[in-house]
Protein backbone atom coordinates (compact mmCIF):
# COMPACT_ATOMS: atom_id res chain seq x y z
CA UNK A 1 0.00 0.00 0.00
CA UNK A 2 1.45 3.37 -0.94
CA UNK A 3 0.97 6.52 1.07
CA UNK A 4 -0.59 9.78 0.05
CA UNK A 5 1.41 12.03 -2.21
CA UNK A 6 2.12 14.82 0.29
CA UNK A 7 3.73 17.96 -1.08
CA UNK A 8 4.58 19.58 2.30
CA UNK A 9 4.34 18.67 5.96
CA UNK A 10 3.57 21.65 8.17
CA UNK A 11 3.16 21.80 11.93
CA UNK A 12 0.42 24.31 12.82
CA UNK A 13 0.27 26.14 16.15
CA UNK A 14 -2.79 27.96 17.47
CA UNK A 15 -2.04 31.40 18.90
CA UNK A 16 -3.85 34.55 19.96
CA UNK A 17 -0.88 36.71 18.85
CA UNK A 18 0.00 35.69 15.29
CA UNK A 19 2.91 38.13 14.98
CA UNK A 20 4.66 36.97 18.17
CA UNK A 21 4.23 33.26 17.39
CA UNK A 22 5.16 33.36 13.70
CA UNK A 23 8.05 35.76 14.37
CA UNK A 24 9.40 33.43 17.04
CA UNK A 25 9.40 30.36 14.77
CA UNK A 26 10.77 32.34 11.80
CA UNK A 27 13.63 33.45 14.03
CA UNK A 28 14.30 29.93 15.35
CA UNK A 29 14.19 28.34 11.89
CA UNK A 30 15.87 31.18 9.98
CA UNK A 31 12.83 31.88 7.82
CA UNK A 32 10.37 34.56 6.87
CA UNK A 33 6.65 35.00 7.48
CA UNK A 34 3.92 35.00 4.84
CA UNK A 35 1.04 36.93 6.42
CA UNK A 36 -2.69 36.52 5.85
CA UNK A 37 -5.52 37.85 8.06
CA UNK A 38 -5.91 34.87 10.39
CA UNK A 39 -3.03 32.67 9.24
CA UNK A 40 0.75 33.06 9.07
CA UNK A 41 3.10 30.64 7.31
CA UNK A 42 6.77 30.43 8.23
CA UNK A 43 8.77 29.85 5.05
CA UNK A 44 12.30 28.37 5.19
CA UNK A 45 14.33 27.85 2.02
CA UNK A 46 11.19 28.72 0.00
CA UNK A 47 9.28 25.85 1.66
CA UNK A 48 6.41 26.11 4.18
CA UNK A 49 7.55 24.77 7.56
CA UNK A 50 5.33 26.09 10.38
CA UNK A 51 1.81 27.47 10.23
CA UNK A 52 0.25 29.72 12.84
CA UNK A 53 -3.53 29.85 13.01
CA UNK A 54 -5.40 32.63 14.78
CA UNK A 55 -7.15 31.32 17.89
CA UNK A 56 -8.28 34.39 19.87
CA UNK A 57 -9.28 32.29 22.89
CA UNK A 58 -6.10 30.17 22.88
CA UNK A 59 -5.13 28.96 26.35
CA UNK A 60 -1.49 27.87 26.57
CA UNK A 61 -0.96 24.26 27.64
CA UNK A 62 0.51 23.79 31.11
CA UNK A 63 3.61 21.63 30.96
CA UNK A 64 4.08 18.88 31.94
CA UNK A 65 0.74 17.80 33.41
CA UNK A 66 -1.45 20.83 33.94
CA UNK A 67 -4.76 21.88 32.49
CA UNK A 68 -5.00 22.16 29.58
CA UNK A 69 -2.37 19.45 29.13
CA UNK A 70 0.41 19.41 26.56
CA UNK A 71 -0.73 17.58 23.44
CA UNK A 72 2.28 17.89 21.13
CA UNK A 73 5.78 19.32 21.23
CA UNK A 74 8.83 19.66 18.99
CA UNK A 75 12.29 18.28 19.72
CA UNK A 76 14.91 20.44 17.99
CA UNK A 77 18.33 18.73 17.93
CA UNK A 78 21.20 21.23 17.94
CA UNK A 79 24.99 21.03 17.80
CA UNK A 80 25.70 24.15 19.87
CA UNK A 81 23.30 24.27 22.82
CA UNK A 82 24.56 27.54 24.41
CA UNK A 83 24.10 29.42 21.12
CA UNK A 84 20.69 27.82 20.45
CA UNK A 85 19.56 28.58 24.02
CA UNK A 86 20.61 32.23 23.72
CA UNK A 87 18.78 32.58 20.41
CA UNK A 88 15.45 31.10 21.53
CA UNK A 89 15.54 33.19 24.70
CA UNK A 90 16.25 36.33 22.64
CA UNK A 91 13.23 35.45 20.49
CA UNK A 92 10.91 35.16 23.51
CA UNK A 93 11.12 31.57 24.77
CA UNK A 94 10.64 30.71 28.43
CA UNK A 95 12.49 27.86 30.17
CA UNK A 96 9.99 25.37 31.60
CA UNK A 97 12.50 22.76 32.81
CA UNK A 98 16.26 23.21 32.99
CA UNK A 99 18.50 20.45 31.71
CA UNK A 100 18.62 17.39 33.96
CA UNK A 101 22.16 16.06 34.31
CA UNK A 102 22.58 12.32 33.87
CA UNK A 103 25.09 9.70 32.74
CA UNK A 104 23.38 9.46 29.33
CA UNK A 105 25.00 11.39 26.47
CA UNK A 106 21.65 12.90 25.40
CA UNK A 107 20.51 16.12 27.05
CA UNK A 108 17.45 18.31 26.66
CA UNK A 109 15.93 21.47 28.08
CA UNK A 110 12.21 22.26 27.87
CA UNK A 111 10.93 25.68 26.75
CA UNK A 112 7.65 27.38 25.88
CA UNK A 113 7.26 29.49 22.77
CA UNK A 114 5.45 32.87 23.00
CA UNK A 115 2.01 31.17 22.83
CA UNK A 116 2.99 28.67 25.54
CA UNK A 117 3.57 25.62 23.30
CA UNK A 118 6.32 23.40 24.76
CA UNK A 119 9.40 22.48 22.73
CA UNK A 120 12.81 21.02 23.58
CA UNK A 121 16.33 21.87 22.57
CA UNK A 122 18.17 18.54 22.50
CA UNK A 123 21.85 17.76 22.06
CA UNK A 124 24.43 15.01 22.56
CA UNK A 125 27.45 15.40 24.85
CA UNK A 126 30.50 14.36 22.85
CA UNK A 127 33.51 13.15 24.79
Amino acid sequence: MSGLEIKHQVVVFDAADLDAESGFWAGVLGGSVDVEDDWHMVIVDRQPRVGVQLAPEHIPPRWPDGSPPQQIHLDLWVEDFPTAHARVMELGAEVLQPVVESDAPDRFQVYADPAGHPFCLCWVIRE
